[in-house]
């Protein structure tokens, strides 16, 4: 192979040994073992991806040189043996953990000096492990001299050194069988995804005949504090906190916390040690201003780009954003053109309709009138504290009569607020509904037909998120309304399709669901005006 060339010029200095966070009793530290490993990636792993760095020989960063290669590499016992047997290292996404990876694992199949050496990488799924080979087999084939001494058989994503017959296979938990296996070095990627632990277990153990056997675990933070990848975790922390507590164990942790500024770049740097090196702070903070859309989004930012450990948010909007948007209107609402979106519910619960608004300038007003029995209200409060008999009071929701909702009174509703509003349309889930459909059509009111299918509704939810997000629709203070948003859980399919799920969300929903209807005609309508009149400015 080729001569060993000096270290990166992105090389920090090196303390002394006795200096070092990890150092314990029983084991030393010898540079010149790390320098051969990050010697070996410089100048034998070429880069395969990124417009910048893709055919160019890896060039270490200081956090994986210093922080990873280092310790992990250097530490070795008395009888000149590796001292770490596994290792945990948790970065936030972008920040070259695959091609680090994928270094590592040439390193372990060709110049770790192990006879017969059975290198494992363990992917969450068949896709993943794909993935995950590829890069690998990328940097062997935009190699001359690694490709000259290794096969690449893709039909089993795996590569083989020729002449020690050493080999690397990336298995994948939802397809591995564990017969056989006799790993010298287990590469587990994305360790917060698996599912099972069974695999890695499997993988972890299988290295009993080795001298020096490690499992090396490269993720992101995950949200379940079940799962192996917490374990690893809070391994890690206690070896950070006091490394005589497991000497063998090596983790690494890169992370804020809930209580740093998600604004700052000092608290993205936490997390993202290669900030300003791959990535740019223009772009990490055009995501943080996206993610602050919804507190959905903002969750998966935090876990996967500040490495906090967050249960999922599957809130659709954030109070902050939705308390944004409870201005009046700016106009009177009479005489103005609007859509009627309709969410009939079961006789005993919430029946809505909302009065949608379109403006000139692209923002919306609306009004949502809301229907509950009188009985199911007055039960609802007193064994929930949901305060509907407040509200009743206020005159956000109307009350009928008994213990059933009387759909006439809700049409009844309707035609009057017609009698002031241009009421162009008026959208509805035909199920169960044609009673009120013909007598809204009697009273002179179009219907139509809105089907409740992720397909028809995900171009009226997205509207409704991009005008919730961009403070330019207005509820008028309404406060059914805001808690109903607080309520909202979304069903997403693959597509990124989205709609309202009203089984899986906490409570009711339905004046947002019948202000996505509206929206539905009120967004495709080409008879709505497109100005105000002069005498209600």
């Amino acid at each position: 192979m080729a001569k060993r060339k000096q270290p990166s010029k992105n090389s920090p200095p090196t303390p002394a040994a006795d200096a070092r966070p990890e150092a314990v009793d029983g084991y030393h530290f010898e540079q010149a073992r790390a320098d051969r490993v990050a010697t070996f990636l410089e100048t034998f792993v070429t880069m395969s991806k990124g417009r910048q760095w893709a055919g160019k020989p890896m060039q270490l960063m200081p956090w994986q040189r210093h922080d990873i290669i280092e310790p992990l590499f250097g530490w070795v016992d008395d009888g000149g043996l590796r001292r770490y047997r596994r290792a945990w290292i948790e970065v936030a996404k972008k920040n070259g953990k695959s091609s680090l990876m994928a270094g590592l694992v040439l390193y372990f199949l060709l110049a770790d000096g192990e006879p017969g050496a059975n290198v494992y990488g363990a992917a969450v799924d068949r896709i993943q492990a794909g993935l995950i080979y590829r890069d690998v087999a990328a940097a062997i084939r935009r190699s001359p001299q690694l490709s000259a001494v290794c096969e690449v058989i893709d039909s089993r994503n795996t590569i083989v050194h020729k002449a020690s017959g050493s080999r690397y296979q990336c298995l994948a938990a939802d397809s591995w069988r564990a017969e056989g296996i006799d790993a010298s070095a287990v590469i587990v990627d994305e360790l917060h995804a698996h599912r099972s632990r069974a695999l890695v277990d499997a993988l972890m153990w299988a290295g009993a005949a080795r001298s020096q056997p490690i499992t090396i675990a490269i993720s992101t933070a995950g949200y379940d504090r079940t799962s192996i990848a917490w374990q690893f975790h809070t391994d890690a922390e206690l070896v950070t906190a006091n490394p005589a507590s497991n000497p063998t164990f090596f983790g690494r942790i890169y992370a804020a916390s809930k209580e740093d500024d998600a604004s700052l770049p000092a608290t993205w740097k936490k997390a993202n040690p290669s900030l300003g090196l791959i990535l740019s702070e223009k772009d990490f903070a055009a995501d943080y201003l996206d993610a602050k859309t919804n507190p959905s989004k903002f969750s998966s930012w935090q876990r996967y780009r500040l490495g906090i450990w967050n249960e999922p948010d599957n809130r659709w909007f954030s109070t902050e954003a939705w308390e944004a948007c409870q201005d009046l209107p700016p106009v009177p609402l009479e005489g103005r053109d609007c859509f009627v979106g309709i969410d009939l519910a079961s006789t005993m619960d919430i029946t809505a309709a909302a009065f949608v608004y379109p403006a000139p300038d692209g923002s919306y007003d609306v009004e949502v009138r809301c229907f509950i029995p009188e009985d199911t209200a007055a039960e609802r409060a007193r064994k929930d504290r949901i305060p509907y008999l407040e509200w009743i009071d206020q005159g956000w929701i109307t009350a009928t009569d008994g213990g059933r909702c009387d759909y006439e009174r809700v049409v009844a509703d309707i035609v009057e607020h017609a009698q002031t509003r241009h009421v162009v349309a008026a959208g509805i889930d035909m199920w169960n509904a044609g009673s009120t459909a013909t007598q809204l059509q009697r009273a002179g009111i179009e219907v139509q037909a809105i089907s409740q299918s992720i397909g028809s509704l995900t171009s009226p939810c997205k509207l409704l998120e991009s005008l919730v997000a961009g403070r330019k629709i207005r509820f008028g203070g309404n406060p059914v309304m805001q808690w109903m948003a607080n309520n909202v859980i979304l069903f997403e399919d693959s597509n990124k399709n989205i709609k309202i799920d009203k089984r899986r969300s906490q409570e009711k929903v339905d004046g947002i669901l019948a202000t996505v209807l509206g929206l539905a005609l009120a967004s495709t309508s080409e008879t709505a005006e497109t100005t105000w009149k002069i005498e209600q400015i």
